[in-house]
């Protein structure tokens, strides 16, 4: 599972908040994403449901976007990288849906919204694939299997550059450009 340290330096002008994530839940932040449903000008918001609880003569919907992204394979070229968690309940199992200020906080969105994804920028990443590999200053790094970022080449998608080896913690500095 990927994992992306709070040590980051990127543009807001390369991050995209037009796609919402469609896949297992959770997501974490750091996953490599690509486009699964393109997004189009004449799209409205879509329906998800009820809110909670349904009861008579009232309206409580979820609204959300219909672009989606999914996680990118080992051969996908990914369209960037997740800055926020998706999922639907905190640490404590409750409902993220009524509690938005918490989840601004543990900076994660809900199915449906739209979660901000990162094309370029310097990150402190670790997962578990690049756990295992050897990464050195200056290595070129590629999309591998379940959105994670590993240093094999073989068929898959450059994604960026390691610019340092593994600390004590299996983080790296890597330099994403999508």
């Amino acid at each position: 599972m990927p994992t992306l340290n709070p040590f980051r330096s990127y543009d807001e002008k390369d991050v995209i908040n037009l796609f919402a994530f469609d896949g297992t839940l959770p997501a974490t932040k750091g996953t490599l994403v690509k486009v699964s449903t393109g997004w189009k000008s004449s799209d409205e918001l879509e329906m998800l449901g009820s809110v909670g609880a349904s009861f008579g003569n009232t309206v409580s919907q979820r609204y959300g976007v219909t672009a989606k992204v999914a996680v990118a394979g080992a051969t996908d070229a990914p369209l960037g990288m997740l800055l926020f968690d998706v999922k639907e309940t905190d640490e404590n199992g409750e409902l993220l849906k009524f509690n938005p200020r918490k989840a601004a906080e543990m900076e994660a969105v809900l199915s449906g919204q739209s979660v901000p994804i990162v094309t370029k920028g310097i990150f402190l990443y670790s997962g578990a694939t690049l756990a295992s590999d050897a990464p050195t200053a200056g290595a070129a790094l590629y999309c591998g299997a379940a959105g994670e970022i590993t240093t094999t080449a073989g068929s898959n998608v450059r994604v960026g550059t390691a610019l340092g080896a593994k600390d004590s913690n299996n983080g790296v500095l890597i330099k994403l450009d999508l």
